[in-house]
């Protein structure tokens, strides 16, 4: 007897079927972990027609194989029984139904009116938190004002595309002939950029219900561990080998020569990337191109690109990242606040190899300032690609003298750190990045924090809560406050178990007597935490605490922007 079956299924129908309750997860599914920017380029993949991978349910028969549990952001099961899980594309089709149906903490957005000007679609797919989205762009009229279709209207609101497209033509149709244009206008978007959503269908293999329990766990884990895609990487390491550039080898002797590349977990891809800025390449009337780090510029890329720029871009990417480790907490790839960002910084050091004396120390004062004030400035959050060429030519050029790049000039401090959680990737790390720069002791054995230390197994240093989690609980404090930023810190396992439920005065005074007032108060100040008898900490006073340390953080938050 066969055990599955394959079928091409819509995603409007499966996205349905998530918020019918008529598909859910296995409970035993990792939460959801994917980043806004992961949702982001699945968006421009459909939108492209790109395949997106196969995806694997299980038909859910009469004796429950797996505890069911709902996709993230979709309506609680509440006793209803599912007729499918999931079992692989879980990331995939929960990111895919928060965007189409406007769940999440972030909204996703089409700029219709810069695809009609030409713009590419990656500059042109954009997402927001849910709360800036509805200021922005939340009414029709401000939708139709900026011609800006918002993602969710695709399969969550009523009437879809074409809803929303007669709710324009009678808030922007002055007349007949102004109404005519702009449905014409707006049929020819839905053509070009809508439909292939609404069309698209995912391969799914889908096992029967007679499929035993040990069988599922065993695919399971097959698929978790053996999942691979053909990348743009793997793709240009099949042209250039006729042509006697061999990419996979000058990877493997990249990271021999520099482990940090492995040790940041960076992707061969940005090399490539990196290459593109330092070598743009010529059209095809030999007039030398803007530099370009696009999917498509990436394919385009001649050999004789990646051979002249392959040294340099190492070199320049692997200096970028010790300049990290080294100068800005960024001890490992996890607190890296974006991955994007390493490439116009790996680039620009890479010319900046003639540099000596003094003005090295100069370079390198300019490529930190930016570096925070496009952390804390928000600046990667849309359009990454676009930002990290307009950051090379600005950088250049500050570092030739020139005006500052305009996310240094026009930096402002807007970041309300009581809101930032783990999920709001780029503040959260830069902000952990800046107590390990501060140089933050191990509570336990109070030797300065280390990559080492993050990664021990025995005893792993890890983010962790100041006032624990169980203590606030009691005290009714509300998650959002008790799990931002302020209330977080680096803390072992052996002393995070120890603080358990037990109030920050407790603790704080056991390890004072055991380690000395001085010890104490000097490992509190390097993870920027108040000191002295009066210190919240000793009064279990977590208002106050909040205010003191908002303070400190943002204090120093300006003195790395100078804002």
């Amino acid at each position: 007897m066969k055990h599955s079956y394959p079928t091409l299924e819509p995603l409007r129908f499966l996205l349905e079927m998530i918020h019918n309750r008529a598909m859910a997860l296995p409970d035993f599914q990792r939460d959801f972990v994917w980043d806004p920017y992961a949702t982001d380029e699945l968006i421009e993949s459909i939108i492209s027609n790109y395949p997106a991978g196969t995806l694997l349910r299980i038909k859910n028969g009469q004796q429950l194989l797996f505890k069911p549990r709902a996709f993230e952001g979709a309506p609680e099961l509440n006793g209803a029984k599912p007729a499918y899980l999931i079992l692989d594309g879980q990331q995939r089709l929960t990111s895919l139904y928060q965007a189409f149906y406007g769940k999440g903490e972030h909204r996703y957005y089409l700029d219709l009116a810069s695809l009609e000007k030409g713009k590419d679609l990656e500059d042109c797919a954009f997402y927001m938190k849910a709360d800036e989205g509805e200021r922005k762009y939340g009414t029709i009229e401000l939708q139709a004002h900026s011609m800006v279709f918002p993602m969710e209207r695709v399969f969550g609101g009523i009437g879809g595309f074409s809803g929303w497209q007669n709710q324009i033509l009678r808030i922007r149709g002055a007349d007949t002939s102004t109404i005519l244009d702009l449905q014409e206008r707006l049929t020819r978007l839905h053509n070009d950029w809508i439909k292939p959503i609404e069309e698209y269908d995912f391969p799914m293999v889908t096992l029967n219900e007679e499929t035993s329990g040990p069988a599922v766990c065993m695919i399971f884990e097959t698929l978790n561990r053996t999942g691979v895609k053909l990348s743009v990487y793997d793709l240009l390491t099949a042209r250039f080998w006729p042509q006697d550039f061999n990419l996979r080898q000058k990877w493997e002797e990249a990271l021999d020569e520099n482990p940090i590349l492995e040790e940041f977990r960076i992707d061969p891809y940005y090399i490539l990337q990196v290459i593109a800025l330092l070598e743009p390449g010529a059209d095809k009337d030999g007039k030398s191109r803007a530099p370009s780090i696009k999917r498509s510029a990436i394919l385009e890329m001649k050999v004789e690109q990646a051979r002249g720029g392959w040294n340099a871009a190492v070199n320049g990417l692997a200096e970028a990242l010790s300049i990290l480790r080294d100068d800005c907490g960024v001890l490992e790839s996890g607190l890296l606040p974006y991955n994007t960002i390493v490439i116009p910084m790996g680039a620009v050091w890479a010319t900046q190899k003639e540099v000596t004396g003094a003005d090295v120390g100069a370079s390198r004062v300019k490529i930190l300032r930016w570096f925070w004030c496009s952390v804390f400035g928000q600046k990667y959050e849309n359009a990454p690609n676009s930002q990290a060429e307009k950051d090379f030519a600005e950088l250049q050029r500050w570092m030739k003298g020139g005006e500052p790049p305009e996310s240094v000039s026009e930096f402002k401090l807007e970041v309300n750190l009581r809101q930032v959680k783990p999920r709001q990737r780029a503040v959260y790390r830069g902000v952990m990045a800046l107590i390990l720069q501060n140089g933050a002791l191990d509570f336990h054995k109070r030797g300065k924090i280390t990559s080492q230390l993050l990664a021990d197994k025995r005893n792993p240093v890890d983010d962790h809560h100041i006032f624990p989690r169980t203590y606030l609980d009691k005290r009714a404090v509300s998650a959002s406050l008790r799990d931002c930023i302020i209330n977080r810190t680096f803390i072992d396992r052996i002393t995070n178990r120890r603080l358990s439920k037990r109030a920050p005065s407790d603790y704080f005074t056991e390890i004072q007597t055991k380690q000395g007032e001085i010890e104490t108060n000097e490992t509190l100040r390097s993870h920027i935490l108040p000191t002295g008898t009066q210190s919240p900490l000793l009064d279990d006073d977590f208002e106050k605490f909040l205010d003191w340390r908002e303070q400190a953080l943002l204090n120093i938050i300006r003195q790395k922007t100078k804002n």
